[in-house]
């Protein structure tokens, strides 16, 4: 995930992003542990903010709806297809099944292709008028509707999925052409079927083709027979003269001339506009998909980005820049020393356990940080003589110049000293907090101290056991 896009394949992860937000619309969630994990996991702000969402988006079910969606997805679209197929065929059907076998080709013209020329133009108008209405009313809409109604159930949550999804696609100026790749493939594949049901019975059945009228002049036709069969001429579809339009009981080279063009219409004005369609869909989708993604600068996401700032680390603010690093205390001789183990706990946060679990045998000792407790535990150090000191801290706290100061006034009464690391439950465990302090321990010159997150790595540094 970057900071600027998510790639087509987090398009869901977004949709679940996008419908948390209009989800907290109706009063925000209970997101404390969801905070605090994702800003453990990154540093990367917009990261966080979709890892906040997926979680409070698996508690309320929004992940196994998505899911459910996907499943059924290609089930939906199978029937849609089936059904404008079954209309399609239905309509070859009214054009070839008549008893008579007398076709009127203007009105099986208008009749294959009316229906297709309307949805069109209302895709067309869509795509540069981005009206709700115009869009709502393509295939694509409606598989879209009807598989978050499927995957959700009455008590799903298919709209707001539904308007995350929309909003998504609306923002990045794929929501016709999404919309349009559907619809637009499932009329090229209706177009086909109807084109071989049509040629199917124009091969092996015997038809008249012709045209009536009552009101209209007969030069009319002529004219529009010429016109809309300009383009299929262009690929090689033959157009009926004057004589053969005029004529009513055209010879049998005229009827095939008739039948001819009437495919190469619906060729040409169905089948092969709306496979273009499906390929420009494509295309336009291929070069906008990374666009899919939220909307960061909307309050509600600026909102969350100012809320996972005050998980960040705070910085050292007690260093002083002017003085040269020091050098550590070379602690005690090993002749001088004893063999006990100091645990000391140093300005920890109230609800830090204390004393911490598996430690071995050991003095343990907390202290506020104070002038007085700090002196009467060095007192008790100068006389104990410990071999090993673990003096633990809290990691989301920042190091000072009086932490430095008692550090190095432990390592003058010890053998050796080592600094853990702890946090208490609230805290997310940054992983900027570990090279905070390791950073401070070098600049300070005690690099001898080693500073972890693991009660346990500190322990075996140390050469003590559970």
């Amino acid at each position: 995930m970057t900071n600027t896009a998510l790639r087509e394949s987090a398009f869901p992860d977004a949709v679940i992003t996008e419908a948390i937000r209009w989800t907290e619309e109706k009063g925000p969630l209970d997101d404390a542990q969801a905070m605090r994990t994702a800003a453990s996991r990154t540093t990367d702000e917009h990261a966080r903010i979709a890892a906040r969402a997926l979680q409070l988006g698996e508690r309320i079910g929004l992940q196994s709806e998505v899911a459910r969606a996907r499943q059924w997805a290609p089930w939906v679209l199978l029937g849609l297809v089936a059904l404008v197929v079954v209309a399609g065929l239905s309509l070859a059907g009214n054009v070839v099944g008549g008893g008579e076998r007398h076709i009127n080709v203007i009105v099986a013209l208008v009749s294959l292709l009316g229906i297709h020329m309307f949805t069109l133009l209302l895709w067309l108008i869509g795509l540069w008028l981005p009206l709700g209405s115009f869009n709502t009313s393509s295939l694509g809409w409606i598989w879209l509707s009807l598989t978050a109604r499927v995957a959700g159930g009455k008590r799903g949550q298919a709209p707001v999925l539904v308007r995350a999804a929309t909003g998504l696609l609306t923002r990045a100026r794929l929501l016709p052409w999404a919309f349009g790749l559907v619809s637009h493939g499932i009329w090229a594949l209706s177009f086909a079927v109807v084109l071989a049901a049509l040629l199917f019975a124009l091969a092996f059945r015997s038809y008249t083709l012709s045209w009536e009228t009552t009101i209209l002049d007969p030069a009319f036709f002529v004219h529009a027979v010429q016109v809309l069969g300009w383009a299929p001429a262009q690929i090689g579809f033959p157009v009926p003269d004057a004589q053969t339009v005029l004529s009513s009981t055209p010879a049998a080279a005229g009827q095939r001339t008739w039948a001819l063009w009437l495919t190469g219409c619906i060729v040409v004005y169905g089948l092969l506009p709306r496979l273009a369609l499906v390929v420009l869909s494509a295309v336009v989708w291929h070069r906008r998909r990374a666009a899919l993604h939220p909307d960061w600068s909307e309050p509600y996401y600026r909102k969350l980005t100012a809320r996972f700032a005050a998980f960040a680390p705070p910085a050292i603010v007690d260093a002083d820049p002017g003085r040269a690093p020091g050098i550590a205390p070379a602690g005690l001789a090993p002749s001088e020393l004893q063999d006990t183990l100091f645990v000391i706990g140093f300005e920890l946060p109230s609800d830090t356990a204390w004393p911490p679990e598996g430690l071995p045998v050991a003095e343990v000792q907390r202290i506020d940080g104070s002038a007085p407790a700090r002196h009467a535990l060095l007192d008790r150090l100068a006389h104990a003589r410990p071999r090993a000191v673990l003096l633990v801290c809290h990691a989301a706290s920042s190091p000072d110049r009086g932490t430095e100061r008692f550090l190095r006034e432990v390592l003058a009464h010890c053998g050796e000293c080592r600094l853990w690391l702890a946090h208490s439950a609230k805290d997310a465990t940054h992983p900027d907090m570990a090279q905070r302090w390791v950073d401070w321990l070098q600049g300070t010159g005690l690099q001898r101290v080693a500073a972890t997150h693991r009660l346990e790595d500190a322990l075996q540094q140390l050469g003590t056991t559970p």
